[in-house]
């Protein structure tokens, strides 16, 4: 089979704490991601909430109830390494990330919470793996020191995550052509995360725009319980819906297509001059040895497909025609003295 040329989307699921502490809640989200059959899974991980907020947080004591041993983890990381989902390990304190060194997973993320913080970036930099910039609410001066911070411990597979950090987030804020120029600026592959309110009827659309601009990673937030009063279930979508956005992305990267100026086989077919674009062609009867003129020349659609091209007209005029050739038959090399018009090759 023909390997294609148009990007395949990237889509993670992210379980934030959706699960609200809750183990089966968190592995039967697992089961549906994997049925799915998205790309990747994204846990935030946390091991211990003195160490990410103070205490006096209003959401500390929630958090607390939420977070899961690094021997739950253990068994959360296998089991989902056996479904066949890459894993994504959002850590939100230095610890989580201490113990995800070890682990088997596809990359680590540092939320933008964190994204200047020297001692979480200082343990991220020895993963041997992809990291994750989340750049959401983040200036360039503060994208620039973390990426700087990171090329200078030798890490330089570094993906970015944008979105908008809101819920539900405006349209006017988005601002995907953001995208572009972060892109270009730091010379790095760039996603977007979606937090477009669940019970949105543009929720599909918007959440795929940013493929349809050829960027293929997407970043939803996920849950089990679609519109029901859970963290962060403002932005999160149920299965149905994440269906319809994989189909969609799919479709809006194979419509973006490919990054070379080459046409498509079908593309050049629609080009062809005579069938498609009009080819040269007589005007009138043109004698043995009569020169071509702009008055006994013409465009025309034709049955036929020609070797010249309209843009080789002018080059045209002044040549000899080596034997007669009739009214509405095409020019091309075969009727037309080549010695004259080589120079329009």
């Amino acid at each position: 089979m023909k390997k294609s040329r148009f990007k395949n989307p990237y889509i993670i699921a992210e379980t934030a704490y959706n699960h609200e502490g809750n183990l089966s809640y968190l592995y039967r989200m697992i089961d549906e991601i994997s049925e799915l059959q998205l790309n990747a899974i994204k846990f935030h991980i946390l091991l211990n909430p003195d160490s990410y907020m103070t205490k006096n947080h209003p959401l500390f004591n929630v958090i607390k109830k939420w977070v899961f041993s690094a021997e739950q983890w253990d068994e959360i990381i296998s089991y989902t390494n056996n479904k066949g989902l890459d894993i994504i390990a959002l850590c939100d304190d230095v610890e989580s990330i201490i113990y995800i060194l070890k682990k088997k997973i596809h990359a680590i993320e540092l939320h933008s919470t964190s994204i200047n913080d020297y001692f979480m970036l200082n343990h991220a930099s020895k993963f041997t793996k992809k990291i994750i910039l989340g750049i959401g609410g983040s200036s360039q001066k503060e994208i620039s020191y973390a990426i700087k911070f990171l090329k200078q411990k030798k890490k330089h597979d570094i993906l970015l995550i944008y979105g908008y950090q809101s819920y539900p987030t405006n349209y006017e804020e988005i601002n995907l052509s953001k995208m572009i120029t972060l892109r270009d600026f730091f010379q790095l592959p760039i996603g977007y995360a979606d937090h477009t309110g669940f019970d949105d009827p543009n929720n599909e659309l918007i959440s795929v725009a940013a493929g349809m601009m050829g960027f293929e990673i997407l970043e939803k937030h996920y849950t089990l319980d679609y519109g029901k009063k859970r963290i962060d279930y403002q932005a999160a979508v149920g299965k149905k819906q994440m269906e319809t956005i994989k189909k969609l992305m799919g479709l809006a990267l194979t419509i973006y297509g490919f990054t070379d100026k080459t046409m498509s086989k079908s593309e050049k077919i629609y080009g062809d001059t005579g069938p498609m674009k009009k080819a040269i062609i007589a005007k009138k009867n043109i004698k043995k040895g009569e020169k071509l003129s702009l008055n006994n020349l013409w465009f025309k659609r034709t049955a036929k497909k020609s070797s010249i091209k309209q843009y080789q007209f002018l080059q045209l005029i002044g040549c000899r025609a080596k034997r007669n050739i009739k009214q509405d038959e095409i020019i091309n090399f075969n009727n037309v003295n080549l010695k004259e018009v080589t120079n329009i090759l």
